[in-house]
């Protein structure tokens, strides 16, 4: 409990301490305020600068001197100029004295300013103008003095070797920058895509100057060779970084690599290479080509990187080795050939005359089938409709033809006459009484001639007319007539056009349209205008 208390009260007097320190300075602070200087004066050597001050409201004040105190940042306060109204100016020997003076002849304790001719490099630290004041005491306000240096920059590289097992994977400086001789301090920044580390070191110079080393540091791969690095110097003295760009340069042997195998080498196959490829630093001095077998095919031929093959043969069905030397050492790599048996590839001529031929083959047989359809449908349109320049044809056209008939007495033309369109092989059909399916049949001629057009002459036999297919049948009376009103109308056709008329007939008993189906399906029209049987037998 006590030591708890006794903490407390430490902690109590400590923070009474703090406020009365902060406390003083604010009221210094309030009372030097009126004491007017510049905080901070910067200068180049040899320059002169100008270190201004004046007392500002001095009513109710006494001034009685003013003095000049130089503090470097390492030594004593030394007086460098003071001025006394009665007394007049002062100046006290210091490492100042003969460069400094005060601005005013006479000065002036309303504004005794002064100046530093030739400053130097150690001229650098605090200048203090402090009043002798009554009653208020001693008054005062700090300049710093703050002396450039413009630095000299530089950056290098530095050349190592890839670290590998042997060697040790240990960090090693690849890149330098250096900041020498400026004033303050420059600050070195690294940009870079390689994983490394950066250290810095200073160091004093003359006059006052600071010199900056900046080393990265990595553990080399060859990969790394040849990435960007770059130092950025920053300082006072310069508007914007100075930036130095640089190649990374990591020594390694040769590493190689074969390419241009495509595992396609066959019989007969000219003009096939392989190229060694090969990374190195330094350059590589040597390229070698070899076999495994220690003898080159003959047909081989090698230049620099690139080993050709003019010919294929059962010779390159071996294992080539390229190998690769710098002054760090060797590196290579090897490709085994598998000669392969020549393959039957089709040519591009053979595959475009299929083409063009596959072509012409589709072409003629769509233009093929066009012309079948249409044919077949011009047929069906003369074999149903007829001839449009005609009448429609009746039922003895499309059974005996289109011939010509004499007259309608039986003066025609035979079959083994002169007559026009006479047709001995014609089928005769006669229908018989009876099923609808039974009623017509055929009627061969035994190589006898018969007359198309009507009865016969001479006794010389005639086929049977169309009259008489519907007389064979118990037809009536009106049905005769009406037939031969149709005959009188085609012989009154053919005298006028030379066509025989068109007549569709259809027995009475065929109910179901199977005659009319028949004829239709079995009849084919000639160019002559009559029709023919594709089914009947022609003697």
């Amino acid at each position: 409990m006590a030591r708890e208390d006794a903490r407390n009260w430490h902690d109590f007097t400590k923070m009474i301490g703090l406020l009365s320190v902060v406390t003083l300075l604010t009221f210094q602070g309030a009372v030097s305020q009126q004491v007017k200087v510049e905080p901070e004066v910067m200068s180049y050597p040899s320059q002169a600068v100008n270190l201004r001050c004046a007392f500002t409201d001095a009513v109710g004040i006494q001034l009685t001197q003013v003095s000049w105190i130089y503090e470097p940042k390492e030594g004593e306060r030394l007086n460098i100029a003071v001025y006394h109204p009665n007394f007049g100016a002062s100046y006290p020997t210091s490492p100042l004295k003969g460069r400094v003076r005060f601005t005013t002849d006479p000065p002036s304790l309303s504004n005794p300013s002064i100046q530093i001719s030739d400053v130097k490099m150690t001229d650098e630290g605090k200048y203090i103008c402090e009043y002798a004041t009554y009653p208020s005491g001693n008054e005062q306000g700090v300049t710093s003095l703050v002396m450039l240096a413009k630095p000299r920059n530089s950056a290098s590289g530095v050349t190592v070797i890839a670290s590998t097992v042997a060697t040790g994977a240990q960090p090693v400086v690849v890149a330098r920058c250096v900041s020498a001789d400026g004033r303050p301090a420059a600050q070195i920044a690294w940009v870079t895509a390689v994983n490394g580390n950066a250290t810095s070191a200073s160091t004093a110079g003359a006059d006052n100057t600071v010199t900056i080393t900046s080393q990265y540091m990595l553990v080399p791969t060859a990969a790394d060779n040849g990435k960007d690095i770059s130092c950025l110097v920053s300082h006072r003295t310069q508007a914007k970084p100075e930036s130095f760009l640089m190649k990374l340069a990591i020594e390694y042997p040769p590493q190689v690599t074969i390419v241009g195998y495509d595992n396609n080498w066959y019989v007969g196959r000219t003009n096939v290479a392989l190229t060694c490829q090969a990374t190195a630093n330094p350059i590589p001095t040597t390229i070698t080509w070899k076999t495994m077998s220690g003898q080159m095919p003959d047909t081989v031929q090698v230049k620099e990187n690139v080993l050709t093959v003019l010919k294929v043969d059962e010779q390159a069905n071996t294992t080539f080795v390229c190998e690769v030397k710098n002054r760090l050492g060797t590196g290579k790599d090897q490709v085994t050939v598998m000669v392969r048996e020549p393959s039957v590839v089709p040519s591009n001529a053979a595959v475009v005359a299929g083409a063009v031929i596959g072509s012409l083959l589709a072409l003629i047989l769509v233009a093929a089938l066009i012309a079948v359809l249409v044919t077949r449908s011009r047929r069906q349109q003369q074999g149903y409709r007829g001839n449009p320049n005609h009448s429609s044809y009746d039922i003895k056209s499309r059974l005996f033809g289109a011939g010509r008939k004499g007259s309608k007495n039986g003066t025609g033309a035979g079959a083994g006459g002169n007559g026009a369109g006479g047709n001995n092989n014609s089928p005769i059909y006669v229908y018989k009484e009876g099923s609808a399916h039974d009623g017509l049949t055929d009627k061969v001629n035994q190589h006898v001639p018969l007359h198309l057009g009507g009865r016969g002459e001479g006794g010389v036999a005639t086929a049977p007319t169309a009259q008489d297919i519907l007389l064979s049948g118990e037809l009536d009376e009106a049905e005769r007539r009406k037939f031969d009103q149709l005959e009188d109308d085609e012989e009154s056709y053919d005298h006028f056009g030379g066509g025989g008329p068109i007549l569709q007939l259809r027995p009475p008993h065929d109910q179901d349209g199977i005659m009319s189906g028949y004829l239709d399906d079995d009849m084919e029209s000639q160019r002559d205008g009559s029709v023919i049987s594709r089914t009947a037998v022609y003697v």
